[in-house]
């Protein structure tokens, strides 16, 4: 009998590591966003798999607010040059989303299969 047991795994975990959201082990993505058609390790499909705008609305807001605050508490704190505020916004503006795209979809599309969402139909 193969009947397999899979642990209950936390989707902040999993998302965190781009890891299959069933085993834990099996690669999420297939290359930097795209989502890889099934889980290496244990075959979990992932056409289930549609974060939408999610992560990118999530990941605006946070470096929104990271960003003008950062740039409100230096201006505050030390007063620096015009230059200043363009040698660390910029980077900072450009950095966090890249660093932060990947870990949102990840978590969003782990909690989407743990809590089993789908799209919303109407009269069926």
């Amino acid at each position: 009998m193969s009947d397999n047991h899979y642990p209950d795994l936390s989707p902040l975990k999993t998302g965190l590591a781009g890891k299959c959201p069933r085993c834990g082990r099996g690669r999420l993505f297939d290359g930097y966003l795209k989502v890889a058609n099934s889980c290496t390790s244990c075959g979990l499909s992932y056409d289930f798999a549609d974060s939408g705008d999610g992560a990118a609305w999530f990941v605006m807001l946070i470096v929104g607010f990271l960003g003008v605050g950062s740039i409100l508490g230096i201006e505050d704190a030390y007063r620096p040059a015009f230059w200043v505020h363009v040698l660390i916004a910029i980077p900072l503006r450009i950095v966090l989303p890249l660093a932060l795209l990947r870990p949102a979809k990840g978590i969003l599309l782990c909690q989407q299969w743990k809590t089993g969402a789908r799209e919303g139909r109407l009269g069926q």
